[in-house]
């Protein structure tokens, strides 16, 4: 069996990091904390290189990609902290709109503005409390008794919340449900709404471990320069083993991610579980990186002049996102301690389920 992405996914992969290098440097993070958080510039440009129209059907402008296709890209926008809009509207929204069984009329409205990059949408799903970068949303989709529903930004009231991650504006959202909103009733919105938890839960997966590699090369980078009694603290075997340590977890962690992916891709009985294994690990390896980096930088990997603190503030938000770690806790071992769980080596690459 071919556990490989194919020359096509690593080499779109490749062009978006070095797009990404040029178009998201560390300053336009900092400069998105200064003001609304919206970069129009960086998601027009995005959409030119076809990240906004990967989910979106061909029939709609858009590629009509899926998961798999999804996870490296995800990786990047983690490793460059690319605001959360992005994805939700590319990603977690583009699925659930394309997922809708009726309203053709509101696809041909909506999909093909996402593929442009020209609509933001922000999903309020049940399990996230507040919902993100809500103030920057032309359409909310948001849900009422597991029924899916579609809000435009002047016909709700937002409430601020203070984030860890400035660069995530967090909103509560009072809002009236209506019949004209409903694009879907409970029965079908409560498959619609766990399809987004799966997709969000991937999403954060493979940022956190896009956030852990980006935490772990600049802990490197300080380690090389930095010295002391002579020579680069990076080395000591002490600073080695700490370094060794994260790039141990953020290994383990992407074939957990990577698995989640393809069975999210090819509806897999158990996805859920991988789904939330995954999430467990990419968080552990971006918790790690960021205590280690700090510990290398001396402390001073918090304070505002290095760039450390910005990755290691998204880690912490993107951590409780889309479940924290108890809800996923939860779903693991629902699964592990299930008397027929199927565990093992010999069910670890049963493809066929």
């Amino acid at each position: 069996m071919d556990f490989t992405f194919t020359r096509d996914q690593t080499a779109f992969r490749d062009a978006m990091r070095s797009f990404f290098l040029v178009e998201a440097a560390p300053e336009l993070l900092r400069e998105m904390w200064d003001t609304d958080g919206s970069a129009p510039e960086l998601t027009a440009k995005c959409a030119q290189q076809g990240i906004t129209g990967l989910s979106v059907g061909e029939s709609f402008g858009g590629l009509g990609l899926g998961d798999v296709d999804w996870v490296l890209i995800l990786e990047e926008l983690g490793y460059f902290a690319i605001p959360d809009s992005l994805c939700d509207t590319a990603y977690i929204a583009a699925g659930l709109i394309s997922a809708l069984p009726e309203h053709e009329s509101f696809k041909a409205e909506w999909l093909p503005r996402i593929a442009e990059g020209s609509a933001r949408i922000a999903v309020g799903h049940p399990e996230n409390r507040l919902v993100a970068d809500a103030h920057l949303a032309d359409l909310l989709l948001l849900g009422h008794q597991n029924e899916v529903h579609a809000v435009r930004r002047d016909e709700v009231t937002l409430v601020a919340n203070t984030s860890v991650d400035p660069s995530r504006r967090l909103y509560g959202v009072d809002w009236i449900p209506k019949s004209s909103t409903c694009l879907a009733n409970s029965t079908i919105g409560g498959d619609l709404w766990l399809a987004a938890l799966d997709r969000g839960t991937l999403a954060t997966a493979a940022q956190l471990v896009g956030l852990a590699s980006r935490m772990l090369d600049l802990a490197i980078d300080y380690t090389a320069q930095r010295k002391q009694f002579g020579k680069p603290i990076g080395s000591f075997q002490a600073i080695k083993h700490l370094l060794a340590d994260v790039a141990v977890k953020i290994e383990f962690a992407k074939p957990h991610v990577f698995r989640a992916a393809h069975a999210l891709a090819h509806g897999h009985a158990e996805r859920g579980t991988y789904l939330s294994s995954a999430k467990l690990a990419a968080s552990e390896a971006a918790s790690l990186a960021s205590r280690n980096g700090i510990q290398v930088h001396g402390a001073m990997g918090y304070t505002w002049e290095l760039d450390l603190q910005m990755y290691m503030k998204r880690a912490l938000a993107l951590s409780a996102s889309w479940g924290d770690r108890a809800f996923h806790k939860n779903r693991v071992a629902e699964f592990v301690f299930r008397e027929s769980a199927p565990l093992g080596p010999g069910n670890t690459f049963n493809f066929n389920d």
